[in-house]
């Protein structure tokens, strides 16, 4: 049988998949993605004196509350209890940029992909928020799951050639 759309019905309308006879099982996602900008935007970023405050902890802090209301964005999504949400933010000269990695974890019957993807593009959103005073030009991108663990489909792991 060929794969198709859990969020679709026999007859194509659209509906929020029955997860109440899945098992509770630990579950965890971990999601990346980059901002690039110009070196100066870098420094001025790295040195905590832009001028809306410190972009990385209001990024972080963005990017948590974010995961927290994934539900309320995505027409489709289960609300959920998660149980962490951590976001890292890295300097990379190379880019110049940051690069963004989310990690979340629930002990649910539905997985937490998309509360890591959406945490990761709001901190993303954010870093640029604050800074495009200065640097227009920045670009959002690469946004991606990475790894996925728990659950009925098991553990997915994108740099083993799943990538798609």
């Amino acid at each position: 049988m060929p794969p198709r759309l859990t969020h679709l019905d026999e007859t194509g309308a659209a509906h929020m998949v029955d997860v109440s006879a899945k098992d509770v099982t630990q579950r965890t996602a971990v999601a990346e993605g980059v901002v690039t900008m110009q070196a100066a935007t870098l420094e001025l970023i790295r040195s905590g004196t832009a001028a809306k405050g410190d972009v990385i902890a209001t990024a972080r802090i963005a990017a948590i509350m974010a995961a927290k209301k994934t539900h309320e964005l995505i027409p489709l999504c289960h609300p959920i209890m998660l149980s962490k949400v951590t976001i890292e933010i890295d300097f990379d000269d190379q880019l110049p940029g940051m690069r963004i990695r989310a990690t979340t974890k629930v002990a649910e019957r539905t997985g937490v992909e998309m509360e890591a993807l959406t945490a990761v593009s709001v901190a993303c959103l954010t870093i640029y928020d604050m800074a495009k005073a200065v640097d227009r030009g920045m670009t959002i991108g690469q946004i991606r799951l990475v790894e996925k663990t728990g659950g009925r489909s098991g553990d997915w792991h994108a740099d083993i050639g799943n990538a798609g």
